[in-house]
């Protein structure tokens, strides 16, 4: 294929030209299709010569047998001995023929009867017939090709020779070779017929590459699918997908970066106040009471930081190996419901554990996991008041982990719109971040788990995330985010 133009764009750096590989559709194609071609058309030529040819040579061969076996007719057999009286017959015969010579002898025992003395009664190249062999030789300094016949039986055998010059055998021969010249024509007009066909056929992937090559760097804009042949539409169609693809993760890392500058920013100001005023305080209990104050801010603002990373390696469109192996989810609740027991405490919360069965398996990554569930609980402890349950469940058909709450709730229509980043619940109160359901839908994703967000018996909320499909492929050598 033949390079398309580059042009540089605004954006684009000038680099050095790149020089066409010598491995180029273009010149596989050629390849593919003349190559083939010409030792078609070059079988067919030669094969066709050669039949011609020994079809030519039998009938000329042929021609003398029956001149040889006419003559043999004029030979009689007398008490053993061969005589001949063929007198004007035998130039009848043979005088025709105004092109090549044509001589012809008659012997018995090796002794010459009529005809002419020389001519060889063997030679090369001898081809057999029912009634006769024909041979080439040379005789009168000429090549000739000889046909021997023979009269008789026993001792009253005698042999019939005809030799012919080959004149008219090697003007067939020219003529036949001749004939290539019409077919190797016919090779040189399929060749270029072939060649033009090629240009037009990858016009439509030049023209991808010319619009691509025209293009800046940072654009991602589709390429235009009009005029793109059936069979390269799915290379198209799969390359404008992976540009959307692209393009909707930049846009959703942007939004992120956009909504986590927001989000740091104002609790970093209060900070930044904060010690302004310890600095300030006119005695140390109002520095230190102050002091405590940002103890608090602190603590949000690193669990805030804390998820923000999660999320950073929690995106479900790189792939990478989870590490996922069989997990005895019971435990896993039970190690999570020990580090919220605190919080739970702290917060006048009751904080329970309700696992039916003694141990429940689940092919997961147990970090991300027991980050999936800390959300949940989280959540659930920093929107419910105090006096409430958060129940932690672990159920085996399917392995699912749920958690119950008997605080506020979450309207259904605002159920969908919780698991996006940095969206909470229009009534939400306290210091959440609206990330911890972000990440539980993340983590989900890659085990191809499902989460639902539904209503709670115990008169809150009920998110359940059952095992159901597995984790999704991930690419080789590539290794598991840090939970």
């Amino acid at each position: 294929m033949t390079p398309a133009h580059r042009a540089t764009g605004p954006d684009r750096a000038d680099g050095p030209h790149q020089p066409a590989s010598p491995g180029t559709l273009w010149r596989a194609l050629l390849a593919r299709l003349l190559l083939p071609l010409l030792l078609i058309v070059a079988a067919t030529g030669a094969l066709g010569v050669y039949t011609a040819q020994r079809l030519t040579d039998r009938t000329f061969d042929r021609w003398l047998i029956d001149a040889a076996r006419s003559l043999a007719h004029q030979v009689r057999l007398i008490d053993g001995r061969a005589m001949v009286d063929l007198g004007g017959e035998a130039e009848d015969i043979l005088a025709y023929d105004v092109v090549d010579k044509t001589y012809f002898s008659v012997r018995q025992h090796g002794q010459h009867v009529a005809g002419h003395r020389d001519i060889p009664a063997e030679g090369e190249h001898i081809s057999r017939y029912d009634d006769g062999l024909v041979f080439d030789a040379t005789f009168a300094g000429h090549p000739v090709r000889v046909a021997a016949v023979t009269v008789g039986q026993g001792e009253a055998q005698a042999q019939v020779l005809v030799a012919e010059t080959l004149i008219k055998r090697r003007g067939v021969r020219v003529d036949l070779q001749l004939m290539l010249i019409p077919l190797g024509l016919l090779l040189l007009i399929a060749a270029a017929a072939i060649v033009l066909a090629l240009r037009w056929t990858i016009q439509p992937l030049e023209r991808i590459a010319a619009q691509w090559n025209e293009r800046s760097h940072a654009s991602l804009q589709t390429i235009d699918l009009h005029g793109v042949p059936g069979e390269l539409m799915p290379f198209a169609t799969a390359l404008n997908d992976l540009l959307t693809r692209i393009h909707q993760l930049l846009l959703r890392e942007r939004r992120f970066a956009a909504n986590a500058a927001h989000q740091i920013r104002t609790p970093l100001a209060g900070l930044q106040l904060g010690l302004a005023r310890a600095a300030d305080a006119p005695d140390l209990p109002q520095a230190r009471a102050v002091i405590a104050e940002l103890q608090g801010s602190t603590q949000r603002t690193a669990r805030l930081l804390q998820q923000l990373l999660a999320l950073g390696r929690l995106d479900p469109e790189a792939a990478f190996d989870l590490g996922a192996a069989p997990t005895d989810l019971v435990a896993l609740a039970h190690d999570v419901g020990a580090l919220y027991l605190d919080a739970a405490l702290a917060r006048g919360i009751d904080l329970a554990l309700e696992t039916p069965v003694d141990t429940v398996q689940a092919t997961v990554q147990p970090a991300l996991v027991s980050e999936a569930l800390g959300n949940l609980v989280d959540n659930a402890l920093r929107y419910c008041p105090a006096g409430a349950t958060v129940e932690i469940r672990v159920l085996s058909d399917p392995p699912t982990l749920q958690v119950d709450d008997s605080g506020p709730g979450l309207p259904p229509d605002e159920r969908e719109a919780v698991l996006e980043r940095f969206v909470r619940g229009r009534g939400a109160g306290g210091d959440g971040s609206g990330l911890g359901l972000a990440i539980v839908r993340e983590i989900a994703e890659l085990h191809r788990a499902t989460l639902t967000l539904g209503d709670s018996p115990l008169g809150g909320l009920s998110v359940r995330l059952a095992f159901v499909g597995g984790v999704l492929p991930t690419a080789p050598g590539s290794s598991p985010p840090a939970a």
